[in-house]
């Protein structure tokens, strides 16, 4: 049996791409062929077959799988592989590469502060200059002690957490060790234990919230929130991403949620989140959401350290 042969019988039987993803993978394979072109020398003639039918096999697995992640192998930059995986496997992938990374930082107590610095973006969805942020924050470990807060650029002088105060997602370590890690177990909190096809959304809203605030993941708990997020049905994967930093990324989305995990493509180490948002403005006495903008955060660096001010 040739390529093209193989090419044509791989998943019969199930509906065939839709106009939009023909339309996706027959750009894609323009661009390769002028690139190839492009790389050639003179004279040097067509395409390969080869690297024609790897480029239509990633439309086709697009459009059957949902998305394509493209790694490098050995050769650099210019043999690319591609490996068909669905927006489920890199939230599996993702929790995996968590719990080999593991944490160098040394179990806090409870009167140390946790040092982060987060580099924010913010690009105005109609076009215009892109706002940054390297916003440094000082948690208090139990929060029985005053924390100091940036977003973006605005330094928030929080007091200590009242005793009776209940704050979600925790900020407080202790209480971060007492979540689950079961992803059964975690789904069922985020769901708020209703477990309803409806929740889903929340769920993964709650997921999104847990990771993006300057605080420490005890192990297990970030690998646990990822696997969670997997077994929700209708997340997407978003493959033509790049974190803040300018690194291609692979993202993580639901379509009725406006988060989006961003993670490395190659590694599957996680790299931040993307939002939507906007700015609330009074027009004609009325409060309404303008400056819509697409913000990213990633987080640069994390301590335990002993006071404010001190960067570990």
């Amino acid at each position: 049996m040739d390529e093209l042969t193989t090419v044509r019988a791989w998943d019969a039987g199930r509906p065939g791409p839709s106009e939009e993803a023909r339309t996706a993978a027959r750009a894609r394979l323009e661009a390769a062929m002028a690139r190839e072109s492009e790389g050639a020398a003179p004279g040097a003639g067509r395409l390969s077959r080869r690297i024609v039918l790897r480029t239509a096999f990633a439309g086709l697995t697009a459009a059957a799988a949902g998305a394509v992640v493209v790694a490098l192998d050995d050769e650099g930059d210019r043999a690319p592989r591609l490996e068909a995986v669905s927006a489920a496997e890199v939230l599996r992938r993702a929790a995996d590469r968590s719990r080999a990374a593991g944490s160098d930082l040394p179990v806090p107590r409870d009167d140390q502060y946790f040092y982060t610095r987060t580099y924010v973006t913010q690009v105005p969805v109609k076009g215009g200059p892109t706002r940054t942020w390297n916003d440094e924050s000082w948690m208090s470990v139990d929060g029985s002690k005053p924390s100091l807060r940036q977003e973006h650029g605005k330094v928030h002088h929080d007091p200590p957490l009242g005793k009776h105060e209940v704050r979600w997602p925790p900020t407080v370590y202790s209480k971060l060790q007492k979540m689950p890690t079961d992803p059964d177990e975690l789904l069922a909190m985020f769901r708020g234990n209703a477990g309803a096809p409806a929740d889903d959304v929340m769920a993964f809203f709650e997921g999104c919230m847990l990771l993006m605030g300057p605080r420490v993941m005890p192990p297990g708990l970030q690998a646990g929130t990822f696997e969670a997020l997997s077994k929700l049905p209708h997340i997407k994967l978003d493959y033509h991403d790049a974190d803040v930093a300018g690194r291609e990324a692979v993202g993580v989305s639901h379509p009725k949620a406006s988060f989006t995990f961003l993670f490395d493509r190659r590694t599957y180490d996680y790299l931040g989140l993307r939002t939507e948002g906007s700015s609330p403005k009074k027009i004609n006495g009325e409060w309404k959401q303008v400056d819509h903008y697409y913000e990213t955060r990633t987080l640069k660096d994390i301590q335990v350290v002993d006071r404010i001010g001190q960067h570990g």
